[in-house]
């Protein structure tokens, strides 16, 4: 028992032994050489390529690019054009399912704003009170500013417009009462 316990703490004494450093510093690092141009990439050399190609005869085009470009977009505006709707932006006043809010809401728009037309819109089951048609959504952030002083759940909204162009024409019934 009693060896036991000795080869017990000799173990622990070797095992705690300090390692010794094997590098001798900074000055072992000195004579230190390692070749890695095979391993790098390899680009060509551009100075050459450029002076090869400032050797050529440079080539002009002949045609301008102006009226092809003129050509390109009047075939955008005419496509454009017989399209019925555009999409745009809104600013939505109010939404929901009572008709007399909505009503409400609008003739508060007129009172508070009359220079900004406002619309209603009965969208099965609910009714919309929307201002404004814009193209763009910036172009809608003026008058949303305003208008979210008065109305804080206003929100502006993707929607589509008819074209001025494809507006309907007004029906005029021949057989209207009063009419003869």
């Amino acid at each position: 028992m009693r060896s036991l316990w000795i080869l017990g703490i000799l173990l622990i004494l070797f095992g705690c032994k300090t390692v010794s450093s094997t590098s001798g510093g900074n000055s072992s690092y000195d004579s230190y050489q390692e070749d890695i141009n095979s391993s790098l990439p390899q680009y060509p050399d551009f100075r050459k390529i450029e002076s090869q190609l400032s050797e050529l005869p440079s080539i002009v085009s002949a045609t301008a690019v102006d009226d092809e470009l003129e050509i390109v977009q009047q075939r955008l505006i005419e496509k454009n054009k017989s399209e019925i709707y555009f999409s745009g932006y809104t600013v939505l006043v109010y939404s929901g399912i009572d008709r007399n809010k909505a009503f409400n809401t609008r003739d508060e728009m007129f009172q508070n704003f009359p220079e900004l037309a406002a619309e209603m819109q009965y969208q099965e089951p609910r009714y919309l009170v929307k201002v404004g048609r814009y193209a763009y959504k910036f172009e809608a952030q003026k008058n949303f500013s305003l208008i979210k002083t008065q109305f804080p759940t206003a929100r502006i909204i993707q929607d589509r417009f008819q074209r001025k162009e494809y507006e309907a024409p007004q029906v005029i019934d021949n057989n209207a009462e009063g009419k003869n």
